[in-house]
């Protein structure tokens, strides 16, 4: 079988595993713990952000790494080339109201969020080290006591970590980083190979400290430069959201007024963004100091609102406003063409540097969830194998051609999240009676402040 072909069949397989059952899933699973919760994701979302950025984390209880640093782990892994080319993919193959729809997922995502960060924490367990591991395979096979689902989950898992967490990163760095600075794609994989190895010598702790510093740095970065365009052009701001408004209910700006397809990428772009039911972030969840499962769930909450409400939007109103959308420009061109019309050239270096810092922290994010995976599966005693196998995997995606590998990617994380849902739906209950202990808490504590 030739590799177009290849290309091909798996092309129609990711179709029909993220069609629209997975994608009604995804959500449903989101709107029943959104209820099932009390809509925490707006009665808590101050506090969650308060909790998250504070000084004052818990550093007694056990864990390995802060709260912070957790939460920027899992940022890492998430803010990667979703907030620019899967963004841009959306609008252009569902025009501005895929945005909407983006939104829609990202709300009810923050729910399923805080229920995998409470299940992580719940179940994870102690190595002989003393370093915590959690994640869907720890809660599907200590609270569901279904090993095989946990299984499961581990090999999709740690085989994804090099598709959209290694290999499609450093390829779509070394593409812009070339096309803009010229430079060529084998001096980028070397210094993000190096890069990514000195990293990851020093294990979870070593990329929560990298992560806690470089997360920040890079979301500020692009969120300041995206905020200064916005506030140039705030007079068409309204005129915008009008359109995001009306084109997500007709579909209006795709041929035909599909709407169904409107939604679909919306959807389907604001899962793949913020990975919410993937069942990935709360492995990094569970690395983290807290006193009780749903404090931390609070803080990975806020993960899906940064990630989304706040990057993917500025990212698609910029978009939407250049209007370009039907120029026939795809992914990060799209994105630097939209930029440039309102910065001039300066436009292509804010989302050249910005998807390079972005796709360099999801490959070190993904790292972690990666040999988590495959230490499950194995030993922690191979770990160091796997570490080696993804640093050196980091320089062949730089200089490769990757559509297939793209591809399996996303079948990848299309089969994560079957197993991960059902643990999700299965362990309902605890994650009810873990927030009701969380909000019993916040009680006490606000009567004792």
């Amino acid at each position: 079988m030739g590799q177009d072909k290849l290309i091909e069949m798996l092309g129609r397989i990711s179709s029909f595993i993220w069609g629209l059952p997975l994608l009604v899933l995804i959500i449903g699973t989101g709107i029943y713990f959104t209820v099932r919760i009390g809509f925490l994701q707006i009665r808590l979302l101050p506090y969650s952000l308060k909790l998250a950025f504070s000084k004052n984390q818990d550093t007694h209880s056990e864990g390995d790494i802060s709260q912070f640093q957790a939460l920027m782990t899992a940022l890492a892994a998430t803010i990667g080339t979703g907030n620019i080319v899967g963004v841009a993919a959306a609008v252009l193959m569902g025009g501005p109201g895929a945005l909407f729809w983006m939104w829609i997922s990202a709300f009810f995502g923050m729910a399923t969020k805080y229920t995998e960060a409470v299940l992580a924490v719940k179940y994870r367990v102690q190595d002989e080290d003393g370093e915590m591991s959690g994640g869907p395979m720890y809660y599907l096979e200590h609270g569901l006591n279904q090993k095989w689902l946990g299984v499961l989950f581990a090999l999709f898992g740690a085989i994804a970590a090099f598709g959209i967490g290694n290999l499609v990163q450093a390829n779509s760095v070394a593409g812009v980083v070339n096309s803009t600075f010229n430079v060529p794609p084998w001096i980028t994989g070397l210094v993000l190979m190096i890069f990514t190895g000195l990293v990851l010598l020093g294990g979870i702790k070593s990329i929560g400290r990298v992560t806690a510093f470089f997360v920040p740095v890079m979301a500020a970065f692009y969120v300041i430069a995206g905020l200064a365009v916005l506030a140039m052009n705030l007079a068409d701001i309204p005129a915008a959201l009008v359109l995001v408004f009306t084109d997500a209910f007709t579909g209006e700006a795709v041929a035909g007024g599909a709407l169904g397809t409107v939604i679909r990428y919306g959807v389907a772009r604001g899962v793949f963004s913020n990975e919410a039911g993937l069942g990935s972030a709360p492995i990094a969840a569970a690395a983290a100091k807290t006193d009780m499962p749903a404090r931390q769930a609070l803080v990975s909450m806020t993960q899906v609102f940064i990630d989304t409400i706040v990057i993917c939007s500025i990212t698609g109103l910029i978009i939407v406003l250049a209007g370009q959308y039907n120029s026939g420009l795809k992914g990060s061109e799209l994105t630097t063409a939209s930029f440039n019309a309102f910065l001039g050239s300066a436009g292509s270096y804010v989302v050249a540097i910005g998807l390079l810092f972005f796709a360099s922290s999801t490959i070190i994010g993904w790292s972690y969830y990666g040999e988590k995976c495959f230490s499950y599966l194995f030993s922690k005693k191979v770990v160091k194998y796997y570490r080696i196998v993804f640093v050196l995997a980091v320089f062949v995606g730089a200089v490769t051609s990757l559509e297939l590998v793209w591809t399996i990617a996303d079948i990848m994380n299309g089969l994560m999240a079957l197993p991960n849902l059902v643990g999700l739906l299965g362990l309902s209950g605890v994650v009810i009676a873990e927030t009701h202990s969380i909000l019993k808490k916040i009680k006490e504590e606000k009567r004792a402040a």
